[in-house]
């Protein structure tokens, strides 16, 4: 298809904002709506990077949709930038798997299309790993073995690593000891995806999230082309199951 100069560099333009910052305000997402040329040649220009454009009724997100992306943001650099010295590959594990475990508190059913809660609580989303970690200790070791091959997660490690925070000198009480060790690693999630735009965070140890989030999770955890079924391995969602408290 053949766009006129003009509209070629209104997009070209936007596609440059989106690639330096990452979002783009509400004009742009006026435009982007609005005009069919722009929206096709935003979506193509994201195409070339392995990057998908999403837009929020505030704002348009440059989004990398596989590891190719150079917008990609590496293991490695999440290490350097957000975990402690010497992390590992569990750390991060542990990093995602609190990842989702929030996403999934916001929800009460498999592919919601709304969250049901408007904000969580550190401490909550503490508890609501715990239960996790405590359901995964279900399966025996070889049903995790092969669970592990279906999802591409380590659950083993992310159980270890979780249980390794009980750092607890003998004069403490074991929930105190948990609580710091644990609340200090989400406190570092929680950074990690305030950063990413994913999270803000309200005070009085409340986080919510941001349409950025809502829309990601919508498009992408939500359908099973993505996820693989992952949610419904975590938290048993089938049909209209609840999950989340009601705010």
């Amino acid at each position: 298809m053949n766009y006129p100069e003009q509209k070629v560099t209104q997009a070209f333009r936007l596609y440059t904002l989106l690639a330096r910052d990452g979002a783009a305000a509400e004009d742009a997402v006026q435009n982007y709506r609005a005009d069919d040329a722009i929206r096709g040649l935003l979506d193509t220009f994201a195409r070339e990077v392995d990057c998908v454009v999403i837009s929020t009724s505030e704002q348009l997100f440059l989004i990398p949709e596989t590891k190719l992306s150079p917008f990609h943001v590496s293991n490695d650099w999440i290490k350097r930038h957000y975990l402690r010295a010497g992390a590992t590959n569990g750390d991060l594990y542990l990093l995602y798997f609190a990842t989702m475990i929030l996403f999934g508190s916001f929800y009460d059913t498999y592919q919601s299309q709304e969250p049901k809660r408007l904000f969580l609580r550190l401490d909550e989303w503490v508890r609501f790993i715990q239960e996790r970690i405590d359901q995964l200790k279900t399966h025996d070791e070889e049903e995790l073995k092969q669970l592990e091959q279906e999802f591409s997660y380590n659950w083993r490690l992310i159980i270890e690593k979780w249980d390794d925070m009980d750092d607890i000198k003998e004069t403490a009480k074991k929930q105190s000891g948990n609580t710091i060790s644990r609340m200090s690693f989400i406190n570092t999630v929680k950074r990690f995806l305030a950063d990413q735009k994913l999270v803000q965070d309200i005070g009085n140890e409340e986080i919510r999230l941001t349409e950025k989030a809502k829309t990601i999770i919508q498009r992408y955890f939500m359908e099973i082309e993505y996820n693989k079924g992952i949610f419904e391995f975590l938290y048993g969602f089938e049909g209209d199951e609840p999950h989340a408290d009601d705010q």
